[in-house]
């Protein structure tokens, strides 16, 4: 089991991402949550990861708090929630509101999330409510990011073709091709052409989901 890496941040493809650590290149997937707080590439960095071994891959995940990955590992233990959907559900969605929705069984918030449909949301809420009062989810101060906060990242150095990039993260968050290059298109409008990848995503997620 990999449960931590630690190592200079070489690559950002949202959601995808590469940590070099003595020579070696770990890819690792990672929520939008997260990789809002990542620092710029060359920068050391350290990860909570949880590791995926199936039959056709090996796969890493990676969560900038402790408690992001706690929740994570929960998350894939509910009926019918792999780790590509619950990776979909931490990039979508605060701890906060996720905790919200379960207390107040809000399925239709939910359900406004690639992947989660009326039966899995009803599902989650009754699977999750007893597991994250024992985890103290929702007294949690320390865990609260969402796609509105961290730093502006419309203000960093944009990336080549950050539309694109922009579209594609979302495709492989579990969006429709045509519903992200819609999203992304009025992110561009609003933001403006030079912005970057991660500033378009949040905005688009904060549209498809809020």
């Amino acid at each position: 089991m990999i449960g931590r890496l630690k190592g200079e941040l070489i690559e950002k493809r949202p959601p995808q991402l590469v940590i070099d650590v003595n020579g070696v290149g770990y890819e690792v997937e990672a929520s939008m949550n997260t990789f809002y707080r990542l620092p710029e590439c060359g920068s050391q960095l350290i990860l909570f990861t949880h590791f995926v071994t199936r039959e056709d891959a090996q796969l890493l995940y990676g969560f900038y708090e402790r408690e992001e990955r706690t929740l994570f590992r929960t998350l894939i233990k509910a009926n019918g929630v792999g780790p590509k959907l619950a990776i979909t559900i931490l990039s979508g969605i605060s701890t906060a509101e996720f905790v919200r929705c379960v207390n107040d069984g809000d399925t239709a918030s939910l359900v406004k999330l690639p992947g989660v449909g009326k039966k899995t949301a009803e599902r989650l809420i009754v699977e999750m409510k007893d597991k994250i009062q024992a985890l103290g989810l929702e007294s949690s101060s320390e865990f609260q990011l969402s796609a509105a906060d961290g730093p502006d990242m419309a203000a960093f150095e944009p990336v080549a073709d950050s539309r694109s990039e922009a579209e594609s993260a979302l495709v492989a968050l579990g969006y429709k091709p045509v519903q992200a290059t819609k999203s992304v298109a009025q992110a561009v409008k609003a933001l403006g052409a030079t912005s970057s990848s991660e500033a378009l995503i949040r905005y688009a997620l904060r549209a498809m989901v809020g």
